[in-house]
């Protein structure tokens, strides 16, 4: 697992991990609010999909809250399968994008 950050004046402002053998899987991606908008989230997942090329793997995973799919879709992602509750309570669906 490898852990990216975006920072402003040292202070941190979102992280986002990859991990994966054979197809890289983007968790835990999170930006503050003072952050949002700013294009950090987008930038975040960029450097994870950047890192899953320099690690030769050819497509990104996630599992999106429904309310974020929009913000994915317009990054290249596409959601398949059913909506489903990953044990939180909030509902998510599975995304991914061919690098």
């Amino acid at each position: 697992v490898r852990f990216l950050h975006g920072a402003a004046a040292d202070k941190k402002y979102g992280h986002a991990g990859v991990d994966g053998a054979t197809t890289a899987v983007l968790g835990r991606l999170a930006v503050l609010p003072a952050a949002r908008g700013t294009g950090l989230g987008a930038d975040l997942v960029r450097a994870v999909e950047a890192e899953a090329l320099r690690r030769g793997l050819a497509e990104v995973y996630l599992e999106a809250q429904t309310h974020a799919l929009g913000f994915y879709e317009r990054l290249g992602y596409a959601a398949y399968g059913p909506e489903f509750d990953e044990g939180s309570g909030i509902p998510h669906r599975a995304m991914r994008r061919a690098l």
